[in-house]
């Protein structure tokens, strides 16, 4: 059969023609995947502000059983030289690492954990969608995740043994919530948020103002996650969450095992993020409301 018709024009398309048609399928690929990628990002933001407003439900719930009094909030010290006791009762019981110890995949935490029945005793409102942190020795072993994203502020709970004439012997400086009147501003005191994967160890997240004498002592204790397109997941004592996104390189530390050593200290003209955190974590024994 002729490759030609009537008109004399050839049949099907030129080498030129389909390198156009795939150049251009090339750009549209490239403007669509990241915006993909941003609504993915989203879409996961959601799912997490949802799971931890279920965790603050719980946590409310708990403070209305119990006369008030916030759940157990147990840590370690500033250091890092020791973590929340295992055993003891708290609101949740694991402690997170990168090796293959059993708390990064036992969802029975849950069964000890004082909040669990009042969040129907799901194990999936403790972990961000975005959180697939592993360390090499955990993909190894065909790990796809460990159980829990989240932390509790430092300042909000009973802190038990580290609670000394009525302050936490951590951060004295600024109040300790106890029971749930004692926090002046519901709305801007932060209760859950997403910890960074390589500061995540047990659920208990502490920072602590620098020496006013020494601005240069700034220093994170623990950091937050930057999950959400460079932003954090937080939940306040009111109930509302939201997406804080921050500001500088430093405090967005790549979401991989091993990528930094903390406490890591904080350039003065680096510490907007800090204080942002600072000043929704407690309010100083000064302070008047």
């Amino acid at each position: 059969m002729s490759p030609f018709h009537a008109t004399g024009r050839r049949t099907g398309f030129t080498l030129l023609e389909l390198l156009v048609v795939i150049a251009i399928i090339a750009i549209l690929a490239g403007l669509l995947l990241p915006a993909l990628s941003r609504s993915k990002a989203r879409a996961q933001s959601i799912v997490c502000m949802n799971k931890y407003r279920q965790l603050a439900l719980a946590w409310t719930l708990y403070t209305g059983d119990n006369n008030e009094r916030l759940v157990y909030n147990l840590g370690g010290d500033a250091n890092r030289q020791s973590f929340a006791p295992v055993g003891l009762p708290n609101w949740v019981n694991n402690i997170m690492d990168w090796e293959l110890s059993p708390d990064n995949t036992n969802t029975s935490f849950v069964n000890t954990s004082l909040l669990g029945q009042y969040a129907s005793d799901s194990t999936s409102v403790y972990s961000c969608p975005a959180d697939r942190a592993l360390s090499d020795i955990q993909k190894a072993n065909g790990w796809s995740g460990r159980v829990r994203s989240v932390s509790m502020n430092a300042m909000v709970g009973n802190p038990g043994p580290l609670l000394q004439n009525g302050k936490n012997s951590n951060n004295p400086y600024y109040r300790q919530f106890i029971k749930e009147s004692d926090i002046p501003a519901p709305s801007s005191i932060f209760v859950f948020l997403d910890e960074h994967p390589n500061s995540i160890n047990d659920g208990y997240f502490l920072n602590v103002p620098p020496d006013d004498d020494d601005p240069n002592s700034l220093q994170w204790v623990d950091l937050p996650a930057s999950y959400h397109n460079g932003g954090g997941s937080f939940c306040f004592a009111d109930g509302h969450s939201e997406i804080h996104q921050w500001r500088f390189a430093s405090t967005k530390q790549p979401n991989i095992a091993y990528s930094f050593t903390l406490p890591m200290a904080i350039r003065v003209q680096e510490q907007d993020d800090f204080n942002w955190i600072i000043q929704r974590t407690s309010v100083p024994y000064y302070h008047h409301y």
